[in-house]
């Protein structure tokens, strides 16, 4: 048999994306633990403490039953839709019906591609935030939208300058992506930016995406935009449990909305993925009953950590907002540094300290870096000695 040699070129889509950058780095940061460097990891949001026991039981007692390893409804269990209607009604004080406007997702990531592909036909526009998380950009471009940034500014406190939106060529857009308490920056939400953004999106008829993951941690305020009178005829909100609930594994999300956009995305949903094992659901909706004390006592460790990464900030020469809320902190380079990146990259191969360069985020981040609080006070105590040694400043 002669050996041939056939040219094969993937979709014209994977032209305009590249590989996410943690799956990159954390490739490296691998092979520098093979070789026996220790690396401290400081550079990804995945929270190390454990869900509640309450939650963890249930998953076990529900895994030895017989009938439970069947498919699941593309809508999810009942008990799941009603735990997360009433986590909100509870925390937030949004009412949702959780037969039609609560839909499950594996993650909310998952949840992110199937929005966009349920709304955005080719060449619509989408507003993506600068900074902001990556895969709002890489979805946007997967799906051939029109990707438009608007910038997120340190003294508009990271909030959309709505003015220059306004002024914008909005035609086209068709749906906006917004995320607070804000990832990578921290900046809080508040009910005054809420009503400022709903405005916006029913004044332009422009969809508007909340991702809401960490308003739990180091928040003494937990907000939803879809408090906001009428956001629920524009918004879609995500939440999650990975962050607040310590289950990034688990992947267990979901978004709400009206029954219409609901009703969309199940459509993708369900032609893409199937319904979670029920005993997790079953988990998920014993952890959605979690107490106040529960919160506290993860706050409580969050707090110890944050106070050990604003060390390892000074340390570096970075100006922060002690203000922040979330699981990361984000500061502003020193000026005699080149880069974020290269900050980022000479902690890591010098100090054995993985921490997050803000160019991942957007240009916008270019002279920033990002810390994880997903790691122990005893990692985070050596990883202070080790920056120290390197005498940045």
């Amino acid at each position: 048999m002669v050996n041939k040699t056939y040219e094969v070129r993937p979709a014209a889509r994977l032209d305009v994306v590249s590989e996410y950058y943690f799956s990159k780095k954390l490739k490296e940061v691998a092979d520098m633990n093979a070789e026996g460097k220790n690396v401290i990891n400081l550079g990804v949001g995945s929270p190390d403490m454990p869900p509640s026991q309450a939650a963890v039981d249930v998953l076990c007692s529900e895994a030895k039953k017989d009938n439970v390893h069947g498919y699941q409804p593309y809508t999810g269990i009942p008990a799941l839709r009603e735990g997360f209607a009433e986590w909100y009604r509870k925390w937030y004080g949004v009412a949702l019906n959780p037969k039609t406007e609560i839909q499950p997702l594996i993650g909310s990531k998952e949840g992110i591609l199937h929005i966009s592909l349920a709304f955005l036909n080719p060449g619509d526009g989408v507003l993506v935030p600068d900074p902001g998380y990556p895969t709002y950009r890489s979805v946007s471009m997967l799906v051939g939208a029109q990707m438009i940034s608007y910038a997120l500014d340190e003294s508009n406190g990271w909030q959309p300058d709505f003015d220059a939106l306004e002024k914008s060529n909005l035609n086209g857009v068709k749906l906006m992506w917004v995320n607070y308490p804000n990832m990578p920056t921290g900046a809080n939400a508040s009910m005054e930016l809420f009503e400022k953004v709903v405005d916006f999106g029913c004044r332009h008829g422009i969809v508007i995406c909340h991702d809401n993951p960490y308003s739990f941690i180091l928040n003494d305020n937990p907000l939803s935009i879809l408090s906001v009178a009428g956001a629920k005829d524009i918004c879609i909100e995500l939440n999650s449990m990975s962050k607040a609930h310590n289950m990034p594994g688990w992947r267990m999300a979901m978004l709400a909305s009206n029954e219409k956009f609901v009703q969309w995305t199940l459509k993708v949903k369900s032609n893409v993925d199937s319904g979670q094992f029920a005993p997790m659901q079953m988990a998920v909706a014993e952890a959605l009953k979690a107490p106040k004390e529960w919160y506290d006592r993860m706050n409580f460790a969050y707090r110890s950590r944050r106070m050990l990464a604003g060390q390892i900030m000074k340390a570096i020469g970075c100006r922060f907002d002690e203000n922040q809320t979330g699981m990361f902190l984000w500061g502003k380079i020193p000026d005699m540094e080149e880069s974020g990146q290269a900050l980022a990259d000479k902690i890591l191969y010098e100090a054995n300290v993985f921490i997050t360069p803000g160019f991942v985020f957007g240009a916008t981040g270019d002279r920033y870096v990002r810390l994880s609080l997903c790691c122990p006070n005893e990692k985070l105590e050596e990883a202070l000695c080790r920056i120290k040694k390197l005498k940045l400043l």
